[in-house]
């Protein structure tokens, strides 16, 4: 078992029953063994499992997977870069364990601000002289027509 998986599991506090993991056949460059050996890992990891995690971090895990995540709450990775199996599910365990640690981290919340005056008077002085800029491009008039 990679390190990275044990430390998603205990982080979720899931089960090990919560992950499965299958290898298929890897489509993509690969020489011969592409036909022979189910290289691709497709991992899933059934998040309605994991009693320890709050709704906050569950909604940002579920807002980052994106459509990585199914409306059962199923975390489904695909890992097919590498030509073996171990590293295929080394790559897989740490793209779950970087999701992970990106939904731990909750967001600073926003404070309200007001632009201060310096700003303000110099967005009055950037209106007037855009409105400047566009009077004197307009057709000029000939006093004696």
């Amino acid at each position: 078992m990679s390190d990275a998986r044990t430390r998603v599991l205990q982080r979720l506090g899931a089960p090990e029953s919560a992950v499965e993991e299958f290898f298929v056949r890897a489509g993509g460059p690969g020489g011969q063994n592409v036909n022979k050996v189910a290289t691709s890992l497709r991992l899933r990891l059934d998040l309605k499992r994991c009693a320890s995690l709050d709704t906050d971090f569950r909604n940002r895990l579920r807002t980052l997977a994106g459509r990585r995540m199914s409306s059962e709450d199923v975390l489904s990775i695909t890992a097919q870069r590498f030509r073996t199996q171990e590293r295929n599910r080394t790559d897989a365990w740490d793209r779950v364990e970087a999701l992970v640690e990106a939904a731990s981290v909750a967001p600073r919340p926003r404070r309200a601000t007001r632009p201060t005056r310096a700003a303000r008077e110099k967005r009055l002085r950037e209106k007037t002289r855009q409105g400047e800029r566009k009077r004197l491009r307009s057709q000029v008039r000939d006093p004696d027509a």
